[in-house]
């Protein structure tokens, strides 16, 4: 048993004290103190999709909520590198504002206004020393949703080669492929497909990952309205 003093308010200094307790070898909790990153990596993801759900819902009380158990998973990852003396919770701190300042020149620098907004990528390629397609390109995170890594990497590479969003009937091309394809290629002729099409719904100005997302949504609430008409509540 661990006492841990009652307050009317807590902080996020009583957080990461609260998360390296449950932490502890010998007094911590049997679930907490044996996670690694890679056994909570899932519950990362999980946390940040309730978040945003949140934010879509524009529920303050749930959003507080939720961006509470995301900032309590930034905290435990840190926790468990500060107990391998790689880094600490306020060097996580430290590193992010850091970051801010030096990409807000324009807020920050020694003239104010020079640079903006849209230097962000260039600005963060300069701190990461990211030169070549190849970096930028490797620098996109892989466990991405798909739709959103295919728009980053097509913005990265156009960064570099140039080209427009759209090529053509490309788009065309891949949906024939993909209706024509052998069992053996469908998949990669269905990938090239999807790929095309992020490329259309950014020439459209539109993202793609969204815009599926709430197509999912129209469809569900559609096929509940279905539901209904098909099998009407006669208060039985």
């Amino acid at each position: 048993m661990i006492e841990y003093r009652q307050k009317d308010h807590y902080d996020v200094k009583d957080l990461v004290r609260i998360i390296t307790l449950l932490r502890d070898p010998e007094k911590g909790c049997p679930w907490d103190k044996v996670q690694t990153h890679e056994s909570i990596r899932m519950n990362f993801l999980e946390e940040a999709y309730e978040a945003v759900d949140a934010l879509d819902c524009d529920d303050p009380e749930l959003m507080c909520e939720e961006l509470g158990d995301v900032l309590m998973q930034v905290v435990f990852h840190a926790c468990m590198e500060n107990e391998r003396g790689r880094f600490t919770w306020q060097d996580v701190c430290d590193g992010v504002c850091r970051k801010l300042i030096f990409r807000h020149p324009n807020i920050f620098g020694a003239q104010p206004g020079t640079e903006g907004i849209n230097d962000w990528d260039a600005l963060k390629n300069k701190e990461k020393g990211r030169a070549t397609l190849a970096q930028d390109l490797d620098s996109v995170p892989k466990a991405m949703p798909a739709l959103m890594r295919a728009s980053k990497l097509q913005k990265r590479a156009e960064r570099h080669l140039g080209g427009s969003p759209m090529e053509g009937d490309a788009l065309l091309r891949a949906a024939g492929q993909a209706v024509e394809a052998e069992p053996g290629t469908a998949e990669e002729t269905v990938g090239r497909l999807l790929f095309e099409t992020v490329r259309l719904a950014r020439a459209a100005g539109v993202d793609p990952e969204q815009a599926l997302q709430r197509y999912n949504a129209h469809c569900v609430a559609e096929t509940e309205q279905t539901s209904r008409q098909i099998t009407p509540d006669n208060g039985i």
